[in-house]
């Protein structure tokens, strides 16, 4: 019997001995509550919101040189980055087929002429013997007749004269306006046919000190674009250089895509030292909103929502008035909540949102100040390599 208390003396000691070091163990491993969450604290600055889209730079007037008439090139009088004046020759077509029908239709205005003379001529004649009475009046009248005709067919003759000579100074290939030469799709020897459709051969660009950016913006971005808004871009060529434009227009006729609806915008830039060339991609930027010192929380804090929302932070009566006040201040305010540290649980503060730069959130809050700390995520969630976001890190933040 002694024994047998000795052994559950022992195994009593062992038991105690094991919870005491688990509860010791739990004691010093046990984690704050701020452990347990990753904090970001409100800050207060400047915000801007923007709409982007990709674009082609083009001269702001191009002309395309065609030709009217068939031919083959005999000669290049420009070629590409050529600067060119108004009336300014730019090539030649070869000319033998159209002189040989202005000889032929000089041919043909000199006989009809010879041939007119012969029927005045003949009129006279014939309206002399009809007033001695050696002619009839029917004689008379073909006499008049045939010379009326005489008169038809050598305004005919002159009338063709003149379509080959126009058309020989079609084949003279002249600039319509002063510019530059950014494309050329001939050359010398090469058969051009003018049937339906007038083909392309010079492309000018009437002034490269002004450009114009043509871009398209998705509908949900459009209402936010006004014309004479400032639009900042990048292009390639120069990437850490900045530019600025002005919107010019935004076009009324919309492009359907897959389903996407975009419109088109064109802006304004000024070129002075001609850097921008035409073809450029540019990359635009339209700022439409900017707030100043303003309370931020970044856009995690509000995609962030708990396991369990049942502790709530209600706002008061006077902050809802406080929102009312900004509300009809400024229409862009919506509806959003944030998670708080109170107590140790995540609790929840409602508060107002404003514009976003697609990280930082602008927000009205009387209860939240600078400095005070946000839920952005779970330390959990962020090891396991998920998110309690449920949007991307780019997305504007939810609105309740």
């Amino acid at each position: 019997m002694k024994k047998m208390l000795n052994h559950l003396l022992t195994l009593g000691i062992i038991l105690a001995v094991v919870f005491a070091g688990i509860f010791i163990y739990q004691l010093k491993n046990k984690k704050n509550p701020e452990d347990l969450y990753r904090l970001e604290s409100i800050s207060r600055g400047n915000i801007e919101q923007s709409v982007a889209a990709n674009g082609t730079i083009n001269p702001v007037t191009l002309v395309n040189v065609g030709t009217q008439v068939s031919g083959t090139v005999k000669k290049l009088y420009v070629d590409f980055n050529d600067k060119v004046k108004k009336d300014q020759i730019l090539l030649e077509l070869e000319d033998k087929l159209f002189t040989a029908q202005i000889q032929q239709s000089v041919g043909n205005v000199k006989n009809n002429e010879a041939s007119l003379e012969l029927a005045k001529a003949n009129e006279v004649r014939m309206r002399n013997l009809y007033e001695k009475e050696y002619a009839s009046k029917q004689d008379l009248d073909a006499a008049v007749q045939a010379r009326k005709s005489a008169e038809a067919q050598l305004l005919t003759s002159r009338a063709q004269l003149k379509r080959d000579q126009t058309n020989y100074n079609y084949s003279i290939i002249r600039s319509p306006v002063s510019g530059v030469i950014v494309d050329r799709t001939i050359d010398v020897g090469q058969t051009v046919a003018a049937s339906f459709q007038t083909p392309t051969l010079f492309k000018i660009a009437q002034d490269l000190s002004k450009m114009q950016i043509d871009t398209s913006f998705a509908e949900a971005d459009i209402g936010r674009i006004k014309v004479d808004q400032v639009a900042k871009f990048s292009v390639d060529a120069f990437p850490n250089k900045n530019f600025e434009g002005v919107v010019k227009q935004i076009r009324l006729n919309p492009t359907n895509t897959a389903n996407v609806v975009t419109y088109d915008v064109v802006i304004l830039v000024d070129n002075p030292k001609e850097i921008l060339l035409p073809g450029m991609t540019a990359y635009v930027n339209i700022t439409f909103a900017k707030h100043d010192e303003v309370l931020m929380v970044p856009n995690a804090a509000l995609r962030y929502r708990p396991k369990n929302e049942n502790n709530t932070y209600v706002a008061s009566k006077k902050d809802d008035k406080h929102y009312d006040k900004k509300k009809e201040a400024n229409d862009d305010f919506g509806a959003g909540k944030i998670y708080v540290l109170k107590d140790g649980k995540p609790q929840m503060v409602r508060v107002k949102t404003s514009i976003t730069n697609g990280k930082y959130t602008e927000i009205l809050a009387q209860e939240l100040k600078e400095g005070d700390r946000v839920i952005t995520s779970d330390m959990m969630s962020d090891k396991s390599g998920g998110s309690s976001a449920s949007s991307g890190p780019n997305r504007p933040p939810r609105v309740f």
